[in-house]
């Protein structure tokens, strides 16, 4: 567990908090907090940042992208926090300076990605990818399909987010086992895979990205998983092994219903286009409207802390 970090080491009692924000709407709302807050819009695509703005303290990056940029970082000799306004935290975790704490928006995609899980475990399940398919060519292909309702659901990642999708598919009937990599009160270790899945109908992974997760799921994992059943992936690419699902899909023994892939974005002429009994959407398994409103309040709650010199929540890197 990371140590306590308080608001009181990012800014003094008195000092100017000044934050970089990714949008003018969040630095209306972050000056809204204080007369003692700055914001500035600032984007490292959009090269360093200006020269008031290098005296930030806080930086919150925009959403996706790539890893922090160096060059930016330098420019920035006070930041002392960097938050996220997404949960996951892998592109940050280890690339930033010595002395600035990450912290990410837990929660603010919470709903709306397992909203996305619950909605493609179904479509797959009820075989509705084929069917628009079918609909798109203009053919009546009746047929039965699997179901959700009574199917023993083995959901990989039990924080947040895999509990919402515990709490949404609840009224399906689902007999529901949640692993993590540590054992707990009603959660199974990773160690406990082998034994669980070959008794899964869907496998849902929601964990985020470590060393432990990267390429979790590979050839082994997928043998473990009985014929038909299905694998969902709302985490990252990199917690599967994209040439080992390729076999598997292709042999026809599994399905899948992806919303992040390794590589991302897919290329074109990609296996996977084409891959039989796989769903595929292009990570937008967090884009509702009402996301980026979840996010803007998770770091207006943060910069509360801040200025009240309290803990901060969500530490999740290296500082």
């Amino acid at each position: 567990m990371a140590p306590e970090i308080r608001g009181s080491d990012v800014v003094g009692p008195d000092e100017t908090l000044t934050v970089l924000v990714p949008t003018r709407e969040m630095a209306a709302a972050v000056e809204a907090l204080s007369p003692r807050v700055r914001a500035f819009r600032a984007d490292p695509a959009d090269g360093p940042p200006p020269e008031e703005a290098a005296r930030a303290q806080v930086w919150v990056p925009p959403s996706g992208g790539a890893s922090p940029d160096e060059a930016f970082l330098d420019a920035l000799p006070r930041l002392r926090l960097v938050q996220l306004v997404s949960a996951g935290a892998e592109r940050f975790v280890g690339r930033l300076p010595e002395g600035v704490v990450l912290c990410n928006a837990r929660g603010a995609h919470t709903p709306s990605t397992a909203e996305w899980v619950l909605a493609a475990t179904l479509a797959a399940q009820r075989g509705l990818p084929d069917l628009v398919r079918a609909q798109d060519a203009g053919r009546w292909s009746p047929g039965t399909f699997s179901s959700l309702v009574g199917a023993r659901v083995l959901v990989v990642g039990a924080g947040d987010i895999g509990r919402r999708i515990g709490a949404m598919m609840s009224g399906f009937d689902v007999e529901l086992t949640y692993v993590a990599r540590t054992a707990r009160d009603g959660v199974h270790g990773t160690d406990e895979l082998p034994r669980l899945l070959p008794h899964a109908d869907v496998v849902v992974l929601v964990v985020p990205v470590t060393p432990e997760t990267t390429g979790l799921v590979d050839a082994d994992f997928l043998a473990a998983m009985g014929d038909g059943a299905l694998l969902v992936n709302a985490a990252r690419g990199v917690v599967v092994d994209t040439d080992a699902l390729v076999a598997e899909l292709t042999a026809g023994r599994l399905r899948a219903a992806l919303d992040v892939t390794e590589p991302e974005p897919l290329p074109e002429g990609h296996p996977l286009w084409s891959a039989p009994g796989l769903l595929l959407t292009p990570h937008v398994g967090g884009a509702v409207p009402q996301t980026a409103a979840r996010a803007e309040a998770a770091v207006v709650a943060q910069l509360r802390r801040v200025l009240a010199g309290e803990p901060l929540a969500d530490v999740v890197g290296d500082y």
